[in-house]
């Protein structure tokens, strides 16, 4: 026999979103609306808003981490990889105002991975519209948060991810040595997508 310890795999649900408790309504504070905020509802769900208006309904499990790890539980899953909700991306938005919710994003991740050591890792959203800020805050959450990665939009705006103006993000992820996620964002398959991919409704990739 071999001395070998037999090992069972890790279960790693490497797709899962999260959000904090509570999205304040930024327009408020920025002059212009856009934002997702959230509101408490009576049964313990939360109903994210937009502009005063529903937006979607969401579970306690988007943000109380008791309830993923119960959620894992159920379904064997020993780890989630957890990610910001795309809408929240913001590439829209004025950089520095991007900024501040990505930290604030950031910040909320971390501390889930912190105080549930070993189920959790986390991957950071960045003001990709500014490579430079971006570049900044990637820093912060790889070398001060102890994240993982990032989570990012398949295109910028008008970048695709090829685009030149991106180049400084990704010489700073390959130097920290970090997982990059690409999750689908306001697919065009007729357009700017054809010169890359052909009848795919969405798609994934790390």
């Amino acid at each position: 026999m071999s001395n070998m310890e037999k090992t069972t795999p890790l279960r790693v649900d490497m797709h899962t979103h999260i959000l904090p408790k509570h999205l304040p309504d930024l327009s408020q504070k920025y002059g212009y609306g856009g934002w997702i905020s959230t509101e408490p509802l009576p049964n313990g769900q939360a109903r994210m808003m937009l502009d005063g208006k529903p937006f979607r309904d969401i579970c306690c499990n988007c943000w109380d981490a008791d309830e993923r790890i119960s959620d894992c539980k159920k379904t064997d899953v020993d780890v989630q990889v957890i990610s910001t909700i795309p809408v929240l991306f913001n590439y829209w938005a004025k950089p520095e105002h991007c900024l501040d919710l990505a930290k604030y994003l950031n910040d909320d991740i971390a501390s889930t991975c912190e105080q549930n050591p070993g189920k959790f890792i986390g991957l950071a959203t960045l003001p990709m519209q500014a490579p430079e800020l971006a570049v900044k805050e990637l820093r912060r959450c790889i070398e001060e948060l102890g994240l993982a990665g990032i989570q990012i939009g398949s295109h910028i705006n008008d970048w695709n991810l090829d685009a030149p103006e991106l180049e400084p993000i990704w010489t700073a992820c390959e130097e920290l040595d970090v997982a990059v996620f690409i999750h689908p964002w306001d697919m065009e398959q007729k357009g700017r997508m054809s010169k890359y991919v052909v009848s795919l409704a969405d798609w994934h990739a790390m």
